[in-house]
């Protein structure tokens, strides 16, 4: 457990709690959601009393924050000699190329055969900012996704790597075929995502004023008789995005069982190609790339 204690000065007055935290501690709080966790358990006070994420501090104010990286430990994660497909790696990140049809991390009922089993099993060390379930893992690819995917092996590389998916500074394309013949050569998807009125699983296109705002951009790569190869670049990161926003498009991603059809291609058509982000480590600009899997590139 490491205890970090922050006097307020003018310069924060008046800033929401949970904000000044994350802005405060760069390195160690990787995002605010992670400072609600902290709040929720009493692990973050101000004047030594409890508060709410949307509390304002005060000039003068003392916030506490003790920040344990091993809080939710899951013995049920054992190492798998799962093989894995490194593509980049170095002392702070591995960059690997995810196959289609792996779990990212555990859940309720679903506890092996996943890439952190994997990757506990091939790493000694990687970060716990989001505790033993989830080691190095800054962000996630749907299980029937395949492409790039960026670990984390210090906590300073996970804080810093969050910092840049919650800002949006992070560029990621991906490339999918799509129903039909796509019309514009180009265009952008801005409509919100929510949860789904009745499965847990599955998420809607929300409401005007509801839901969560979600950005897509689009390019036509090439068209065929009765589909279309497309590059897809998402500016927000959320839960089946790029599936939702192409079937409101009318396009729905090929061999997509949740939103569009299975049976129309061998596997989901959708693939992270490639990423582009700042190093945590030397803040020298990256761009990491993967091959197309086999069974696109007729079509590309």
């Amino acid at each position: 457990m490491s205890t970090h204690t922050l006097n307020v000065t003018e310069a924060d007055h008046d800033i929401r709690v949970d904000i000044y935290v994350t802005r405060a501690l760069p390195d160690v709080i990787p995002s605010r959601m992670f400072v609600k966790r902290l709040l929720d358990e009493g692990r973050l006070t101000v004047n030594g009393k409890k508060v709410k994420a949307c509390h304002k501090v005060q000039s003068g104010d003392s916030v506490t924050a003790d920040v344990r990286f091993e809080d939710y430990p899951d013995e049920r994660i054992k190492p798998e000699n799962v093989a894995i497909d490194i593509v980049y790696e170095d002392d702070s990140i591995i960059a690997l190329n995810k196959a289609v049809g792996i779990t990212v991390h555990p859940a309720a009922g679903h506890y092996g055969g996943t890439l952190v089993n994997a990757l506990v099993h091939h790493f000694g060390s990687l970060s716990d900012v989001n505790g033993a379930k989830r080691p190095g893992i800054v962000h996630r690819l749907d299980k029937e996704t395949s492409g790039i995917l960026l670990v984390a092996k210090t906590n300073m590389a996970h804080a810093r790597l969050a910092k840049q998916f919650e800002g949006h500074t992070i560029e990621k394309k991906y490339v999918a075929l799509v129903e039909g013949v796509v019309q514009f050569d180009e265009g952008v998807v801005e409509v919100p995502i929510g949860d789904h009125p009745r499965y847990h699983d599955l998420r809607c296109i929300a409401k005007e004023g509801e839901g969560k705002e979600a950005t897509t951009y689009y390019k036509v790569v090439k068209r065929h008789k009765d589909r279309t190869a497309v590059a897809l670049f998402p500016t927000t990161g959320r839960t089946h995005q790029l599936r939702l926003h192409m079937r409101h498009l009318r396009h729905a991603i090929l061999g997509d069982e949740k939103y569009g059809n299975k049976g129309n291609f061998s596997r989901l058509a959708l693939h992270a190609q490639s990423i582009f982000f700042t190093h945590p480590a030397s803040k020298a600009p990256m761009e990491i790339s993967v091959p197309l899997p086999a069974e696109f590139l007729p079509y590309f």
